[in-house]
């Protein structure tokens, strides 16, 4: 199934499913933070239009709430952005980094944690232990 096109308001709608898990609107809207608190009807809005994207699906409705839960997983959907991101880049690690680099994203601090972190995963990867 292709995932769908998110806008960010989407996004963080989502987020909080897969957070919350199965959840309403008004539990979405009381666990926005406040600074990214909107109306009840502005969330129910962005939950129906998550259901027709097919990113979220209705579980049940008790009395008027109804409730939904996550269609999509939270690390598929983030691998496709990446992937999105890399094509903009010619599928090239290199120039994202090189330009998250250079806009100030990421310091070389940042790079030298992430070559650490892959340097020991990579000896765990040779001794034959999967990751999770």
């Amino acid at each position: 199934m292709k995932e769908p096109r998110l806008s960010k308001a989407e996004v963080r709608i989502l987020e909080q499913f897969w957070k919350l898990g199965t959840a309403s609107v008004r539990e979405v809207l009381d666990n926005l933070p406040e600074d990214e608190r909107v109306a009840y009807t502005t969330v129910q809005t962005l939950v129906y239009r998550l259901e027709e994207k097919g990113a979220l699906r209705k579980i049940k409705k008790i009395g008027n709430a109804q409730l939904f839960q996550p269609a999509i997983d939270q690390s598929q959907y983030r691998s496709r952005i990446i992937r999105d991101l890399l094509d903009l880049f010619g599928g090239s690690p290199r120039l994202l980094v090189s330009n998250l680099l250079e806009n100030g994203t990421i310091t070389l601090r940042d790079l030298k944690a992430l070559q650490s972190t892959a340097a020991g995963g990579n000896s765990r990867r040779s001794r034959g232990v999967k990751h999770a």
